[in-house]
């Protein structure tokens, strides 16, 4: 048996399913169910949402270490059904390392892409079914969409142009999504502002991430769940100062 393979497959795959938005104790279980399926007793295993250590000793008494850092990501629940599926399989089947680390690399290739045409209808959907909730009327809905519409077009092709940092990200979409509903309004196409404002910017809402830091800290993960609930807290500050430089523009147009 090679440990050294079989450690990066299990990195691999804790990586795999962090990056898919997984929760911590979910990425640590499966690693160490995989890890034990192979024969490795009581291997040590600790997750945050950036990073992934596994420590094992072999059955020659030695041990192996491998860290990975992991950098920003967001929710891909296909893929992340993927990969607990694959993690079953390989815990019952326990094929050759060699073939589960090529499942593994197959595994991102077998998730659909959508095209960003899809992703973009969607961010304007999302809105336009938002706006009935908050009170909205048929108008406020178009409204909505068109807002979303500008926020998927500004996630999706003005990356380069408006910034990495999803801080900094976050701040110019939120203003973009304000002015948009804000002039609408203006312009009478709208009839609420508040609630076309509200309906845009729950796209941007971290509402995921929140829920997970939530049940991260009362199941006693304190690290990731701080880490989470603060990515959150910086996201919904970066909403409001958004909002609040969007409102400000408006109200000095003519």
């Amino acid at each position: 048996m090679d440990y050294d393979k079989l450690l990066n497959v299990s990195v691999e795959l804790g990586c795999q399913l962090m990056s898919s938005g997984a929760e911590i104790y979910r990425v640590e279980e499966s690693m160490q169910r995989l890890l034990q399926a192979y024969g490795l007793d009581s291997p040590e295993v600790f997750a945050i949402p950036s990073c992934v250590i596994v420590s094992v000793t072999t059955p020659e008494g030695h041990p192996i270490t491998r860290m990975r850092r992991i950098g920003a990501h967001g929710t891909d629940i296909e893929k992340l059904e993927r990969c607990n599926d694959l993690c079953r399989h390989l815990c019952v089947q326990r094929p050759p390392v060699e073939e589960a680390q090529a499942r593994l690399e197959a595994l991102s290739g077998n998730v659909p892409q959508y095209a960003h045409w899809k992703v973009l209808l969607g961010y304007g959907i999302a809105p336009a079914f938002f706006s009935p909730l908050f009170g909205g009327g048929f108008a406020d809905s178009v409204c909505a969409m068109v807002g979303g519409l500008a926020v998927g077009f500004c996630l999706l092709y003005a990356k380069k142009i408006i910034a990495s940092n999803g801080f900094f990200r976050t701040v110019i979409c939120s203003t973009v999504a304000s002015l948009v509903s804000l002039m609408l309004v203006r312009w009478g196409l709208g009839q609420s502002v508040d609630t076309v404002t509200i309906s845009v910017l729950m796209v941007l809402v971290p509402g995921v991430a929140l829920t997970n830091a939530m049940r991260e800290i009362m199941a006693g993960d304190m690290i990731s769940g701080l880490s989470r609930a603060a990515e959150s807290i910086l996201t919904a500050a970066a909403i409001a100062i958004g909002s609040a430089v969007g409102l400000t523009l408006v109200r000095m147009l003519p």
